[in-house]
């Protein structure tokens, strides 16, 4: 009877394992910006950059992250293709790029931070997400919430290119 609990027991362990790693496997890798910068010069730009811009408060942002980036989907495929980063629109930590360091503005009873205003074109809204090339170049802020299959389609476009070719409104179907 013993063997059996022992063999029982290993096999739980063993599914679980498994489960917890499936799990593992689906979750977005949400890096700083200095991590997702470093790791793109190390890399050689392998991939591109995908910027969350979200505040604590926000409500859609929280309903983002739990429906949109926790899909399996949707977090293999930006894993693979973007080095994932989540700022704070309302971050204290000063950011460094292209030679200018973007600091946290006090402005009535909240603030922004100058790097979320300078990537969102200073229409702070939250959430938007922000598409950045292989030399960190903008390629297009998004702005409001998106479910995960649109959300797809919109990293798909940016992240196979297929915005050098085809137009957002031919490639989705809007411009006919």
């Amino acid at each position: 009877m013993k063997q059996y609990y022992f063999l029982a027991l290993f096999i739980l362990t063993f599914v679980l394992g498994g489960t917890t790693h499936e799990l593992k496997a689906q979750q977005v890798n949400w890096l700083s910006w200095q991590e997702a910068t470093e790791l793109a010069r190390a890399e050689g730009n392998a991939k591109k950059i995908f910027i969350d811009v979200y505040t604590d408060w926000c409500g859609w942002c929280k309903r983002m992250d739990k429906d949109t980036f926790q899909n399996p989907q949707v977090a293999a495929y930006m894993n693979e293709n973007f080095y994932m980063v989540k700022m704070d629109g309302e971050g204290k930590e000063p950011i460094e790029f292209k030679g200018k360091t973007y600091t946290y503005v006090p402005s009535g009873r909240r603030g922004y931070h100058q790097f979320a205003a300078a990537l969102l074109q200073g229409r702070l809204s939250y959430p938007t997400v922000v598409f950045l090339d292989e030399q960190f170049n903008m390629l297009s802020p998004v702005p409001g919430y998106q479910k995960p299959g649109p959300f797809l389609n919109i990293a798909r476009y940016f992240g196979e290119d297929i915005y050098k070719e085809l137009d957002w409104k031919t490639y989705s179907g809007q411009g006919k």
